[in-house]
């Protein structure tokens, strides 16, 4: 008997300003052949919408790691 899959609820984008900035990159062949790749594997079909989420993700990431301190890493490993 074949188990029924657990349909996930619509992920609800916050409404945003239009895009109008653009920003260009060229890849090797290899790396599109990777990127392809990875995108027809887990079926992904909105290209720019993925690498805009997936680059941003990344950034904020750092940022919450990336925290004030009052002194610098040579001060406090002295």
């Amino acid at each position: 008997m074949k188990r029924k899959k657990k349909s996930r609820p619509p992920v609800e984008l916050p409404q945003s300003a239009p895009r109008t900035e653009r920003l260009v990159t060229f890849l090797s062949k290899e790396e599109k052949q990777m990127i392809d790749s990875y995108l027809n594997r887990y079926h992904i079909t909105n290209r720019s919408r993925w690498m805009r989420e997936t680059l941003l993700r990344r950034i904020i990431q750092n940022l919450e790691l990336d925290y004030p301190t009052l002194f610098n890493e040579h001060d406090m490993r002295r």
